[in-house]
């Protein structure tokens, strides 16, 4: 048997190697994901071997991660649990996806991940494997074998000789990519425990950010966003620049009480500060070239796009639907947002689009020759005569006020 083995070189996929060899007798070939992860996957050609992998695959998946995931959720407004931009979520499907292609491409019988029976990640593995690779066994180590605790993954490394990069300091299980930094476990499974500073890896604490504000210019055009002041580039450059700069400025931190797709909840705190920004000032821009029922419709999809996304169901017609639905939505949305960062804020102060539906002859206080303000005396009667109605009903006079009422109506329509 031939398995390709989704690796990140971490206590659980550096062992899982051995182990797959030993109980499938299987000859494994380990696929790690660049998706902008601060680390160097070099190095993990040397650890996958030591452990016993036949081969290393790297696949460098950032441009589509950006391109064809993040933006995508982007665009649907998509938000988990209030406040979680996704970031692990939307990673998931893209590196599963890329290891069938792998398997593929090298005739593999099997894929296999190291998640465990608790987290979310192994729905989101399994339910790729399933849409794009149906034929394809899959092995979850974590519900099979006997192995429970740190100590246990320890215990079995030694015995194989194998040696971990073990820091007996680490607190927190984190998951690092270009649109977010994420951490869990440790002191934060308290949730009255407040995080530590020195938890943070990407921002600087808000108390501790600049005293000036800065601001951004930031362009999309029909919600993807292009450019950085004034600046063509591509998503990643984009999203490493906003990261930057929303880091000085402590913005981007978010402490979440989320509900997992197997039931229980957890808590994780994260750090997205690109992501933050490009939320808020599309929702900008989407105020001043949407209508309001346009805005109102696409506000009720954001939560089910998250919850595709949150899920796992990523490869689904549901979803694709609905990006089709959102990229009709935001057709108009071109145009340009300055955002200020400051202390952990991020807001608009300006907005500009060739599209817009925002015009000052209408909007303005003063005199507009566009706007005859008599006007809404009949708009304001027929807009409450539901509530007009209601009240001649339940009044001694009714018939007299409800025909005085239509009476009105009549007046008003033949104006």
């Amino acid at each position: 048997m031939k398995v390709v083995l989704g690796y990140s070189g971490g206590l659980d996929t550096s062992i899982i190697v051995p182990w797959l060899r030993e109980n499938y007798d299987a000859e494994v070939v380990c696929m790690a994901a660049d998706v902008g992860q601060r680390e160097d996957l070099s190095r993990l050609h040397d650890k996958a071997a030591r452990s016993g992998a036949s081969e290393l695959v790297v696949e460098d998946v950032r441009a589509e991660f950006v391109e064809r995931f993040a933006w995508p959720t982007l665009r649907a407004g998509a938000v988990y649990s209030r406040r979680y931009l996704l970031g692990t979520s939307i990673a998931r499907p893209l590196i599963a996806k890329r290891q069938v292609e792998v398997a593929r491409r090298i005739g593999a019988d099997a894929l296999a991940h190291g998640c465990t029976g608790k987290g979310n990640d192994q729905v989101r593995f399994e339910l790729t494997f399933a849409a794009l690779a149906p034929d394809l066994r899959v092995i979850a180590p974590w519900r099979e074998w006997d192995i429970r605790s740190r100590e246990d993954v320890l215990a079995y490394a030694s015995e194989r000789g194998i040696t971990l990069d073990v820091d007996p300091t680490r607190l927190y299980s984190r998951d690092e990519n270009l649109w977010h930094i994420s951490h869990e476990g440790g002191p934060l499974e308290d949730p009255a425990c407040e995080p530590e500073e020195s938890m943070f890896k990407w921002t600087v604490a808000p108390e501790a950010a600049p005293d000036e504000a800065e601001s951004v210019d930031v362009a999309f055009e029909r919600g993807t966003p292009v450019a950085l002041g004034g600046t063509r580039m591509d998503g990643v450059a984009l999203v490493e620049k906003l990261n930057a700069l929303g880091s000085r400025h402590g913005v981007g931190r978010a402490d979440v009480i989320e509900d997992r797709v197997v039931g229980m909840k957890s808590r994780g705190v994260y750090e997205t500060p690109a992501g933050t920004i490009l939320y808020a000032a599309l929702r900008e821009l989407e105020s001043l070239t949407l209508d309001r029922r346009s805005i109102a419709l696409k506000d009720e999809l954001a939560p089910r796009y998250a919850d595709l996304v949150y899920e796992g169901r990523w490869w689904t017609p549901e979803r694709e639907a609905l990006e089709a639905l959102v990229g009709e939505l935001l057709r108009d949305a071109t145009g340009v947002v300055r955002m200020k960062l400051y202390k952990g804020s991020a807001w608009a102060v300006s907005r500009e689009s060739e599209r817009s539906l925002y015009r000052e002859d209408l909007a303005t206080f003063g005199e507009s020759a566009s706007y005859d303000h008599a006007d809404a005396l009949g708009f304001i009667k027929l807009f409450g005569l539901p509530m007009r109605a209601a009240a001649a009903r339940d009044t001694r006079e009714g018939d007299r006020v409800v025909a005085e009422l239509l009476r009105e109506v009549d007046r008003t329509a033949t104006r």
